[in-house]
């Protein structure tokens, strides 16, 4: 009889937690909607952010991402970056001079439009930094470290783009 008593109470406990969760408004996060469903990229296919970003924005199945400029005239928006760059600066060095810590920085900038003109992002800059200390003993594995870093930050530069993009309601 306890038993049967426990898995009751068990059962109602769960119960209680997933119509409080669905009341409180929780739900996973989906697929983002665009205001657009064509969507031409002055990022060059070589660029590693670009890349990113065009799989990320095809995968919602939503948009299609062009690049040839040519077709600029079947685009609903316009994404025109601005500046894509990577930047290490020294932060800190030891009393003989030698570098002992550097900052990682990502700026990127960008603004959408239509192909008529009409703003829709004004100029927007997003700059992620990331501090990494620097051994001289270890520069190869140093040196993977700030691959990953940079690898993070564009994968975070991307998603915050998405963001941005799914924030327009209409054209």
């Amino acid at each position: 009889m306890q038993r049967r008593d426990f898995l009751v109470f068990a059962a109602s406990s769960a119960t209680l937690a997933l119509v409080s969760l669905s009341g409180c408004g929780f739900a996973l996060r989906k697929a983002p909607n665009f205001a657009f469903t064509t969507l031409f990229s002055t990022l060059p296919e070589s660029s590693p952010l670009g890349t990113e970003l065009k799989r990320s924005l095809e995968s919602t199945r939503k948009v299609r991402v062009i690049t040839d400029p040519r077709l600029i005239n079947e685009a609903q928006a316009v994404l025109e970056v601005l500046l894509d760059q990577r930047e290490k600066v020294v932060l800190s060095r030891n009393a003989a001079g030698q570098v002992r810590e550097f900052q990682l920085r990502l700026r990127f900038r960008f603004r959408l439009r239509t192909p008529a003109g009409k703003e829709l992002i004004p100029v927007s800059e997003i700059l992620l930094q990331r501090d990494i200390n620097f051994n001289e003993s270890a520069v190869l594995a140093k040196e993977a470290e700030e691959a990953l870093l940079y690898r993070d930050m564009q994968s975070d530069v991307v998603q915050q783009i998405m963001r941005r993009l799914a924030a327009v309601t209409e054209l």
